[in-house]
């Protein structure tokens, strides 16, 4: 073969002269309970060769029927960890629908029904920066119901013209098709209204629902999304209004709720049981911004639809999994909210905690929402409960030159013990990942800004080859941000008449690989547009959120209540605390980053 067929993000590309290698599959005729498969090497001009595979009989609990992001369905008998799995062919089907098929199809029907979309707090920091751009992106690009409208409900007065000044002072284009940005803002702004009210008075919910009701009143369906852009504090009051007075009566009912999901697992159940008696589960979208990244949703893709990785994906091959997240700013304005939850409760329980579910859970059977997410909860119950022990926690001081100290920004206590970094080690018990560390690292004030995910490999056993030891171990490298990538870390010659080694890489940028990468659409957009469409498998269920805090709250209540625990000191702009480096070493790692 001279060819590597790779997929990431469903999207085949081939790597190899003219394409040649690709396995194609055709039906073939059924012998008894078995059907016979013929698999010809597509244009390599290699004999045709026949082998038979279990389908009709096949155990349930023998077989995985997995949809890919392209097409038709594999089956496959699941083998033991570490070892190769069993041949995986196409089993065509008339009733399988490819998944693009299936996207169409709903998208097609959700914009033929009209919808209210209501953000509330509509005023605030999150809907003007993010919400509102977002949906405009959605409407610029015709990712919207033909019929639709936008309502901000907020405690501030403002006018009909003065919200939509305020909308359009937010709005921006990524403009690739040559459509004037300003005629779609002046096709969006008229469909924008506003709303004063208060999140805990029925009455002013009422109000809201009287205009949304002149919408829609001419409409046999009108469903209604409420985007709860609010601090966790009027999660509920809100919510149990828009329960008691701005239902949709002729269309679903559907609210977005932004994290913070409580500060631990107590006042998380209190939140959950809270909210559960006014919105139903399939009602409630509870939204991570990480899980719309494009290179975390790219993790299913990579995982499951390249077979040169399940069979290393384990920890026979593994030496650790590393989950990087560096801002190289501070706090910046969010004291008042940052100094009452710390990098623990705001990067690390729950984005870095999702991508590593991504990372480290079982194949799901199908890319339906309830499918994925159970795998996600069946690995979280699957890891050990953290102490402080298991963390390292830093604060940054100030280094002149407008980078004040955390302790320095206002509205942050002067003995604030809040840690601003921190690092910690996780471990699964489960067969595949039984004692691989899992490494995680999250703060502000750094020396870059970055969000990473690296598979670090095992050294090659037995090798006949004296590799130096600036030469580092095999990674696979997924760059979430900033400039999109993934690559591998290898060994190479170099060229030439010695035989002298150096690190090599193996790269696929984003923007390099594909035209659409130059117009990717940021995490806000892609939620959203699940929401209308109903998806829920980029959104956190309950249990899952549950389990998550579980993990998670007896540490950070060691850490917060032991008088003796102070945070490490690191200066503004560095790599943070040093004591995160002992941390890895005594698991038998390191930072791969160093």
């Amino acid at each position: 073969m001279e060819g590597v067929a790779f997929v990431v993000g469903g999207v085949n590309r081939l790597a190899g002269r003219g394409g040649r290698g690709v396995l194609s599959c055709r039906r073939g005729r059924e012998v008894g309970s078995r059907r016979r498969v013929i698999v010809a090497e597509a244009e390599a001009g290699v004999a045709q060769t026949e082998k038979d595979i279990v389908v009709n009989g096949l155990p349930a609990d023998a077989a995985q029927d997995v949809v890919l992001a392209d097409g038709p369905k594999l089956l496959a008998r699941p083998e033991p960890v570490g070892q190769a799995r069993s041949e995986v062919v196409h089993v065509a089907g008339d009733s399988d629908p490819s998944l693009m098929d299936s996207m169409h199809k709903r998208l097609d029907a959700m914009k033929k029904q009209p919808v209210s979309i209501v953000v509330v707090g509509a005023s605030g920091d999150l809907a003007k920066k993010k919400t509102f751009p977002a949906i405009f992106s959605l409407f610029y690009h015709d990712l919207l119901p033909e019929d639709f409208v936008v309502y901000g409900y907020a405690r501030s007065k403002m006018t009909q013209e003065e919200f939509r000044e305020l909308i359009m002072s937010t709005l921006t284009c990524r403009v690739i098709d040559g459509r004037k940005c300003s005629e779609k803002m002046d096709e969006f702004l008229p469909r924008c209204h506003y709303v004063s009210g208060k999140y805990d008075v029925s009455s002013d919910f009422s109000a809201l629902n009287k205009e949304l009701a002149m919408f829609e009143s001419s409409k046999e369906v009108s469903n209604r999304l409420f985007y709860l852009a609010v601090p966790p504090s009027v999660f509920q009051k809100a919510a149990s209004n828009i329960n008691l007075a701005a239902r949709s009566p002729k269309g679903y009912t559907r609210v977005v709720v932004e994290k913070p999901f409580g500060k631990d697992a107590e006042s998380y159940r209190e939140l959950r049981a809270a909210l559960s008696s006014i919105l139903s589960e399939e009602e409630t979208y509870r939204i991570d911004h990480y899980l719309g990244k494009e290179l975390v949703q790219n993790l299913m893709s990579l995982r499951f639809a390249n077979s040169i990785f399940e069979p290393i994906w384990n920890r026979n091959y593994i030496q650790s999994v590393q989950i990087v997240f560096k801002e190289n700013f501070g706090v910046e304005g969010r004291a008042g909210y940052f100094d009452g939850v710390g990098i623990i409760r705001d990067i690390m329980q729950n984005h870095l905690l999702q991508v590593l579910a991504l990372v480290a859970m079982e194949p799901p059977v199908s890319l339906h929402a309830e499918d994925i997410r159970n795998e996600k909860v069946k690995l979280l119950r699957s890891m050990e409960k953290l102490t402080k022990d298991s963390f390292v926690i830093g604060q940054y001081q100030g280094k002149g030159e407008g980078q004040p100290g955390y302790r320095e920004d206002e509205g942050v206590a002067p003995r604030s013990k809040t840690p601003t970094f921190a690092a910690c080690v996780l471990g699964i018990r489960n067969q595949r990942w039984e004692g691989v560390p899992f490494m995680m690292k999250a703060g502000k004030a750094l020396d870059e800004r970055k969000a990473e995910i690296r598979i670090v490999f095992k050294p090659a056993a037995g090798s006949i080859f004296s590799v130096p030891n600036t030469i580092k171990n095999n990674e696979l490298v997924i760059k979430i941000q900033p400039d999109e990538s993934i690559y591998m870390r290898i060994a190479n010659k170099v060229p030439g008449l010695t035989s002298r080694m150096e690190e090599g890489r193996l790269n696929m940028f984003y923007r390099e690989a594909w035209e659409e990468s130059k117009d990717i659409p940021d995490a806000y957009e892609r939620l959203i547009l699940d929401v209308l469409n109903g998806e829920k498998s980029l959104f956190i269920r309950d249990d899952e959120l549950e389990v998550a805090w579980d993990i998670f709250s007896d540490a950070i209540h060691e850490l917060e209540e032991d008088p003796n625990v102070e945070p490490e000191s690191y200066k503004y702009g560095t790599r943070g605390p040093v004591g995160a480096d002992h941390l890895a070493a005594r698991h038998g790692s390191r930072w791969s980053e160093l």
